[in-house]
């Protein structure tokens, strides 16, 4: 069938078959279907949707257009972990050395930024020589020998899906619940896991902005991978405002090694990212209960072997073999450091995060076109947090920055995003909902 029929019967909201959804996505790869009729179709799914069976052909068809990794000859479970995406989220550079030190596999194929949300491989293209594209041999053998290793979608693994990511980034196209689920489950399934969690963000810097719509989109993974034999579960997290003290990508990278080498630890980051580590050791048997999870979790931390573990990730993909000793010699600097401070002095008491998000791009630290080359060192450091107290010597956040235009706009985009208030406000608790 011509690719341009399929995209009607979607756009008339009739159901794909899976041939049909296959033969377009086979397309993607065979090049007898455009950018453009792909930019249609994910519209058309956008406004229309797509039924369970049609999502979970939809999702290993996209699995199924390259390599399928398989680990059988690896003696320990295999294990990752996904965001849904968020602002200030670098949970991913701490998960993955935090477990491999527990004595886990894990291989994790992660994203770039999307829309108002950064991305755990722009992230890690900040530490100069780091591979990001690593090929497969090079990806096993870090994972055998490290316990973990991150990096983006390679040519091979679920190469439809980074063509159809890269063109609803800036289509309109991101916040549909079957593009979400089969573009986040043809990278884990073709990375060959066992055992993954779902880190779901909810509120207003997340792409599902309502608690029932990020239950909805938990729910909808955890039924498809769990029908494809990837035992999942989720958690829903709070995303209404940045998640840690920074937001950028350089910046980030820092606070997540600062948190590896127990220092500076955000208790909202440290929440999350140990929920998260807790639910796949129990889950793959590794761990009695999340009691047992938590004491080994604080052991590898506080021992410095987590840290041990990220150092040798590091070198293993490229990177410095001294990052973590002098990671300010090798990080991205900006040319400029300045505090934007809050108009009256008093408490915290909101944040639109998706409006930071959106400053990050303004600031050359996101994207507006696919091809866009990214500025790795500028972003945000000692970003207040909900609760806390600002006045003239206490800022909502320090900007990193190129010259004093973006100065300017990052300091309109803060002043309008965070509300102030006379009284005190309480500080949340980041874990809202465990699914299994």
């Amino acid at each position: 069938m011509l690719p341009q029929e399929i995209i009607r019967r979607k756009r008339n909201k009739e159901t794909l078959s899976e041939a049909e959804i296959r033969e377009f996505i086979a397309g993607i790869g065979n090049h007898t279907v455009d950018d453009t009729q792909v930019a249609a179709m994910t519209m058309a799914i956008f406004l229309n949707g797509l039924d369970r069976r049609e999502t979970i052909d939809l999702t290993l068809a996209m699995r199924d257009s390259g390599e399928v990794m398989h680990w059988a000859d690896f003696d320990k479970p295999i294990v990752d972990k996904h965001s849904s995406g968020g602002v200030g989220d670098k949970v991913s550079l701490m998960l993955a050395p935090l477990l491999a030190a527990c004595d886990v596999y894990v291989p994790m194929i992660a994203g770039r930024g999307l829309g108002h949300t950064g991305g755990t491989v722009d992230k890690l293209e900040a530490i100069p020589g780091y591979n990001t594209q690593a090929d497969n041999t090079m990806f096993r053998c870090t994972v055998k020998e490290v316990g973990c290793a991150i990096i983006g979608q390679t040519g091979n693994l679920a190469p439809a899906d980074k063509k159809i990511y890269a063109i609803r980034d800036v289509c309109g196209t991101v916040e549909s619940i079957p593009l979400i689920t089969a573009s986040i489950l043809s990278k884990k399934l073709a990375a060959g896991l066992e055992y993954l969690v779902m880190d779901l963000k909810c509120g207003n810097g997340a792409f599902m902005q309502n608690f029932a719509d990020a239950k909805t989109l938990a729910q909808s993974i955890i039924e498809v991978a769990n029908g494809a034999g990837t035992r999942t579960g989720a958690i829903i997290t709070d995303m209404n405002q940045v998640l840690g003290t920074t937001a950028g990508n350089a910046v980030e990278v820092n606070e997540a090694l600062e948190y590896l080498q127990n220092k500076n630890i955000n208790p909202r980051l440290d929440a999350v990212t140990k929920a998260l580590c807790a639910e796949l050791l129990v889950a793959c048997g590794h761990c009695a209960d999340k009691d047992a999870a938590a004491r080994l979790i604080d052991t590898v931390l506080t021992s410095g072997k987590a840290l041990e573990k990220f150092a040798q990730m590091v070198a293993a993909l490229g990177g410095p073999t001294d990052f973590v000793e002098h990671s300010s010699r090798y990080l991205p600097q900006a040319a400029h450091t300045k505090p934007i401070y809050a108009e009256k002095s008093g408490y915290v008491s909101a944040m639109d995060a998706r409006a930071v998000g959106l400053s990050i791009i303004e600031l050359g630290g996101g994207r507006s076109i696919p091809t866009q080359k990214l500025d790795l060192a500028t972003g945000y450091t000692n970003f207040a947090q909900i609760g806390d107290y600002v006045d003239a010597s206490a800022p909502l956040a320090l900007v990193h920055y190129q010259d004093e235009a973006q100065f300017a706009r990052a300091q309109k985009y803060l002043l309008e995003a965070i509300k102030i208030s006379d009284t005190p406000v309480e500080k949340n608790n980041p874990i809202i909902l465990t699914l299994a």
